[in-house]
């Protein structure tokens, strides 16, 4: 079953749907919709359970967030995006792309992996779940997942951006952040799914990036027929959020180049 997804839509202009990172919701893409509307329609869905959108009963699987994507482009009457996902945004838009190939015109994948979980990360994820069902589940999030999501120049140097992160981090209801971490620790690898686009892709990754990490950014670009990979300077996990000019420049960028060559 899929479920019908809360989305901001904001702007006009060639389609731009932007998959925010765990354990956050659509508000994490303020600057992207603050910055790129002028020249795109930018859409940010809450994946299911994070926002306003239901969990739902289905069993945690990435494959089951792509198909409520798929459903949103429907309901919104989009017939292709540039897809763009980051963290556990970009294994949806790749399971987008694998199962919903049509719908995709560009692919952005920042801060995330084509590779499936090493065991110990999936034990990791199925343990952190197994908490955040039980008390002290903010905790969890606060103190074990928080910490890795922004780089040192951010913890220095971008207070507010820190403290916004911290409050989408404090707001996310822990069923649905279990739900998710069990679909991401199920999720299959997704280099076949890279080596058969037929759309261009922009890898991207923060230069502070302990989650993900360079080496994996660059065998996704190799992966892809068709990709580019921006490191994006003194930014972490969510370089989105930390270095919002540079990553919209480069959004911008590719989709506008996207968006010529479509008509």
């Amino acid at each position: 079953m899929t479920v019908q997804l809360y989305a901001r839509d904001v702007g006009s202009g060639p389609p731009l749907v932007l998959l925010h990172a765990f354990p956050l919701s659509s508000a994490m893409w303020l600057a992207q919709r603050e910055g790129l509307a002028d020249r795109f329609r930018v859409i940010t869905p809450d994946l299911r359970g994070f926002g306003g959108s239901r969990l739902g009963d289905d069993e945690p699987s990435v494959d089951a967030m792509a198909d409520d994507v798929a459903l949103l482009f429907r309901r919104l009457g989009v017939r292709r995006a540039v897809v763009g996902g980051l963290s556990m945004g970009g294994y949806v838009a790749m399971a987008l792309c694998r199962r919903h190939p049509d719908l995709v015109l560009g692919l952005v994948l920042a801060a995330t992996r084509a590779a499936a979980d090493t065991g110990p990360v999936r034990e990791n994820r199925l343990r952190q779940a197994g908490r955040l069902d039980g008390d002290g589940a903010t905790r969890v999030l606060v103190d074990e997942v928080l910490p890795a999501l922004v780089g040192p120049t951010t913890y220095r140097q971008r207070a507010l951006i820190y403290g916004r992160v911290r409050g989408l981090v404090q707001a996310t209801p822990p069923r649905a952040a279990a739900w998710a971490q069990r679909a991401m620790a199920g999720r299959p690898e997704s280099f076949g799914t890279l080596r058969g686009l037929r759309v261009p892709a922009l890898v991207m990754i923060g230069d502070e990036d302990t989650l993900a990490t360079e080496d994996e950014a660059r065998a996704m670009a190799d992966a892809a027929p068709n990709a580019e990979l921006l490191v994006i300077p003194r930014a972490g996990h969510l370089c989105a959020v930390e270095q919002p000019d540079l990553f919209n420049q480069a959004v911008a960028e590719f989709a506008a180049a996207l968006a010529r060559t479509a008509h």
